[in-house]
């Protein structure tokens, strides 16, 4: 069983509670617009972290984060990338993939917008943790947590904080 702290479109700023809703999971995902090394480097230290570069990061994030990973964590497949769409509207990039060897869990971010589909045609999880950072068009900074257990994923979770509450000094 491994308990999953999420996020995305930090853009180099992670406010004290994500840290504090993370503080019992045993990995953090970042869904890309990671924003700073330096950003990265600090999460990595509290939990293992996976992550994916986004569109916003520069040549030391691409350099040490992938576009896509695809992995398995305990018997879900998992696939992350930051630009991805949705279900009924996957980016061009990554289309016949997706369509042609579905993962079992699907996420990305970029949209600044928390979402849970399930798509029933390709009978995956779709997950985007909206954007947990205050810079953006998004009133509500979000994050997820859940857990994997064995095929099941369950408990699912949602952080949320209002946008404008969230200032640089409360930050890791």
């Amino acid at each position: 069983m491994k308990r999953i702290g999420l996020l995305s479109d930090t853009h180099g700023f992670v406010p004290q509670q994500v840290l504090e809703f993370f503080k019992n999971v045993d990995e953090i995902w970042h869904a890309g617009d990671i924003g700073d090394i330096g950003l990265a480097d600090r999460l990595a230290a509290i939990k293992p972290l996976r992550a994916v570069y986004g569109n916003i990061d520069g040549h030391e994030i691409r350099q040490t984060w992938p576009k896509n990973q695809r992995f398995m964590c305990e018997d879900v497949d998992v696939w992350i990338t930051h630009i991805g769409g949705y279900p009924g509207n996957y980016d061009r990039s990554i289309r016949a993939e997706i369509v042609a060897h579905p993962p079992k869990l699907f996420i990305s971010g970029h949209s600044h917008i928390l979402k849970v589909i399930y798509d029933k045609k390709l009978d995956l999880l779709h997950l985007n943790p909206g954007a947990a950072g205050y810079k953006g068009f998004h009133k509500l900074a979000t994050a997820m947590r859940f857990t994997i257990d064995g095929h099941d994923i369950r408990e699912m979770e949602i952080w949320q904080a209002e946008r404008s509450e969230l200032v640089p000094d409360n930050q890791i």
